[in-house]
């Protein structure tokens, strides 16, 4: 492994395009989960200048039944999606909550996809769909994420709260950061470079105001960043290419699942393809990529490992995982196989196995608790009630038990 480099992730903020796309599938989760917690959605959404369209398959009571919208049902999505908007803060010409149009081409979930995940009989609930999954956790922040990731993440949350509380009033919803660390011996040790695009206020872009504006995002990196990290030497790129006042849906199409290296681990992980907004905990892509950095997470917090990346795989209807794959990167305080058969232990008898069934009754994931996953990173977030609970460092202990 090398232990000497520069890495480098981004983040977007909840403003940019595909992140408002994102929001909103996943508050159209959120809604059907609320009435039928067995509910199925797989909700895509397209985002452009004035028009937000939703296309996909449900299956819902309350909502979607025998082929056909409850009354009233189409009118609450309608309102879910201009309240999720609204919330994130636009009212720009090209893009407001108000004015918007909304086009609902959600539809009925295939049968021939409701036989295969439905359990029935002797068959368990089978996996949404194949695929591989990744989870991963390393010790280089106290939320145990790549810290290239975390604090491009951090810069964008603080620059969102001064907007929304209106200590930054310059700041419009769009923005993406992106931070450069040099490591030495496998640890950060110095930051080198600092990218911020955001979204501004007319007049922004020139004189004392646009260095009003570049001051205060590297204030807010000040705040953000250990001071260790940061020196004179650190080079700073605040809107490189000039004017943005135009952003948003205005500025560029958004689509649901675009940036699940943002949704991740920044790059520093393995990412097995599959989005996770507007998708009910039955789709594995989500889940079991809960569930894995579940199990990453509490194996470097109980210091079995300083970094720790864990794969599961699954086939369409099939309720059993087809393999588990642990890899500590040398890491680890014992060998990979043997971590790897006390994690299949651990979860056969805490967790209930790697079923999908198995997993959404560990972490109690048929609630509504998925928009607040859509922006800012799905990991290294704060188990608070019921969300985040992949945060969680519970297992710890068993893990160690199980060695």
């Amino acid at each position: 492994m090398r232990q000497n480099y520069l890495f480098t992730s981004e983040s977007v903020s909840e403003g940019h395009p595909d992140k408002v796309s994102d929001q909103i599938s996943d508050a159209i989760v959120d809604l059907f989960l609320a009435k039928d917690p067995e509910a199925r959605i797989a909700c895509e959404t397209l985002t452009t200048t004035q028009l937000v369209v939703l296309a996909g398959e449900i299956r819902c009571k309350g909502v979607y039944e025998n082929g056909a919208w409850v009354a009233g049902a189409q009118e609450e999505i309608e309102a879910t999606v201009r309240q999720t908007v609204k919330d994130i803060g636009y009212e720009q010409d090209g893009f407001h909550w108000q004015t918007l149009r909304f086009e609902n081409n959600l539809h009925g979930q295939s049968v021939h996809i409701a036989q295969g995940v439905d359990a029935s009989g002797n068959k368990d609930e089978g996996a949404g769909d194949q695929g591989i999954m990744f989870g991963y956790a390393c010790d280089e922040t106290p939320d145990l994420m790549p810290a290239t990731l975390y604090y491009s993440h951090k810069i964008l949350e603080a620059m969102a709260a001064d907007r929304h509380s209106g200590a930054a009033p310059f700041l419009e919803p769009d923005a993406k950061s992106q931070v450069t660390l040099r490591f030495e011996n496998g640890k950060p040790v110095a930051c080198t470079a600092i990218v911020v695009s955001t979204q501004h206020a007319p007049g922004y872009d020139d004189g004392e105001k646009e260095a009003e504006l570049k001051a205060y995002v590297k204030s807010v990196v000040a705040k953000v960043i250990p001071a260790a990290l940061l020196s004179g030497n650190t080079v700073y790129h605040i809107n490189p290419t000039g004017t943005f006042e135009i952003g948003g849906p205005d500025g560029d199409a958004g689509l649901t699942g675009r940036k699940i290296i943002v949704d991740t681990y920044g790059g520093a992980s393995p990412h097995g393809g599959g989005a996770f907004s507007g998708k009910d905990p039955t789709k594995v892509d989500r889940s079991a990529a809960y569930i894995t950095r579940y199990l990453a997470k509490n194996i470097v917090a109980a210091g079995l490992a300083t970094q720790c990346t864990i794969q599961v795989a699954y086939a369409i209807g099939v309720s059993e995982p087809l393999s588990l794959y642990v890899d500590t990167h040398g890491t680890g305080s014992i060998a990979d196989d043997v971590l790897e058969a006390a994690v299949a232990k651990v979860a056969e008898e805490k967790l209930g196995g790697l079923t999908p069934r198995g997993i959404r009754t560990a972490l109690a994931l048929n609630k509504p608790i998925y928009r607040k996953t859509a922006a800012y990173g799905h990991f290294g977030r704060t188990a608070e009630g019921d969300f985040f609970p992949w945060e969680r460092t519970d297992l710890a202990d068993a893990l160690k038990a199980a060695l």
